[in-house]
C-alpha cells in the first residue's frame, strides 16, 4: 500500500501561543495560487527568496522575535538578524520598542508602494547615467574586425523579458511580420498592449497576418481587438502549437511552455535562415488551411 504524503509546500505550521503548541494546517489550493503570485511579484520588485518568506511571515502572524521566525522559516538566526536588517532598511520591517525585541512588518499595500517607488528611482538613476555610459563606451578603443553575419540563438526568460523582445522585433521589422499566438498566450499580449501595437504596425504599408487557434477564448480576443488593417485568421487542430513570431523574413521569436501549455517559462530567438524558412513554410501552410474555415466564423471585427 502506497502512503499518500503531502508535499511541503501545501501545509502551513503555525504555533499556538496559548497551548505551546505548533499545528500544521493543509493550505487550500486557491490560496496556495494568489500566495505564488505575491511572492513572484515580490521577487520581481527586487526581494530575495528569504527576504520574502520574511516579510510575508510577518505580514501575516503579526509582531514576532527573531527566534520566532527563525525556528518557523527553519532559517539560521544570524541570517534571520541579516535579513529583518535589510528588510528594515527597505522600510518594510519595524523594530518594537521592548524586550524581547520584536519585529512587525509594513502593511502590505504600503510594502508594495514603496518597493515600486524605490524601483521607479533605480530606472531614472540609470535613464540619467545611460548617456554617460554610452560616450564612454563609444571612446573605448575598438577592435578592427570586417562585418560578418553570424547565425546566432539567445533564450530568454521572463514574461517581461519575452515581452519586450517581442516589441523590439516589431518595431523594426520593415515590411512582413507574421504570428500565430497560442491560445495561452493570446491573453497576455493583448493585456500587454503588444496587439494594439500590431494593429499600428499595419497602418505604416507593413503586412501583419495574426493567426490562432480556433478556441473561444482566442475568438474572444479577437473581436475584442476590433481588427481593420491586420489580417488576421483561425486553424482549427493546433492546440499544442507554440507561439511563435517571424519578422521580414529574419528573425524568429518562439516561445517554450510546460505543464502543457498553462506556464510560460522562456522563449528563443534567432536569426537562423534554415529554422526561420521552416517556421515561415509552417505558417504559410496553417494560413492557407485556415482561410476555408475563416468563412465559417462569425467574429465581430471591423475587418
Amino acid at each position: 500500500m502506497e502512503l499518500a504524503i503531502e508535499k511541503p509546500q501545501s501545509v502551513i505550521r503555525l504555533y499556538d501561543e496559548n497551548t505551546g503548541t505548533w499545528r500544521f494546517i493543509k493550505a487550500d489550493k486557491e490560496s496556495a495560487k494568489s500566495m505564488e503570485i505575491v511572492e513572484k511579484t515580490l521577487r520581481s520588485l527586487g526581494l530575495s527568496k528569504n527576504e520574502v518568506r520574511v516579510y510575508l511571515y510577518l505580514a501575516r502572524a503579526g509582531e514576532k522575535k527573531a527566534s520566532e521566525i527563525s525556528e518557523v522559516l527553519s532559517l539560521h538566526r544570524t541570517e534571520t538578524y541579516r535579513i529583518l536588517r535589510d528588510l528594515e532598511k527597505k522600510g518594510l520591517v519595524s523594530s518594537v520598542f521592548e524586550k524581547p525585541l520584536k519585529f512587525i512588518a509594513t502593511p502590505f499595500e504600503k510594502a508594495l508602494d514603496v518597493l515600486i517607488k524605490a524601483k521607479k528611482i533605480r530606472i531614472r538613476l540609470l535613464e540619467k547615467r545611460k548617456e554617460r555610459l554610452v560616450g564612454l563606451w563609444l571612446s573605448l578603443p575598438k577592435f578592427e574586425t570586417e562585418p560578418e553575419r553570424k547565425e546566432v540563438f539567445q533564450v530568454l526568460e521572463g514574461e517581461e523579458q519575452i515581452n519586450l523582445k517581442a516589441e523590439e522585433i516589431l518595431s523594426k521589422v520593415q515590411r512582413e511580420f507574421l504570428s500565430f499566438l497560442s491560445e495561452c498566450d493570446i491573453s497576455s499580449f493583448y493585456h500587454s498592449g503588444f496587439l494594439d501595437k500590431l494593429e499600428n504596425a499595419s497602418k505604416k504599408n507593413i503586412k501583419i497576418k495574426l493567426l490562432t487557434d480556433y478556441s473561444p477564448k482566442s475568438c474572444f480576443f479577437l473581436e475584442k481587438l476590433k481588427l481593420k488593417k491586420t489580417e488576421y485568421s483561425v486553424s482549427p487542430g493546433v492546440e499544442k502549437l507554440p507561439t511563435f513570431m517571424l519578422a521580414d523574413g529574419e528573425q524568429l521569436l518562439l516561445l517554450i511552455r510546460k505543464d502543457n501549455g498553462k506556464k510560460r517559462v522562456a522563449a528563443l530567438w534567432t536569426n537562423y535562415k534554415a529554422f526561420i524558412a521552416a517556421m515561415k513554410t509552417l505558417f504559410q501552410n496553417l494560413w492557407e488551411s485556415s482561410l476555408f474555415e475563416k468563412s465559417k466564423l462569425h467574429i465581430k471585427t471591423n475587418l
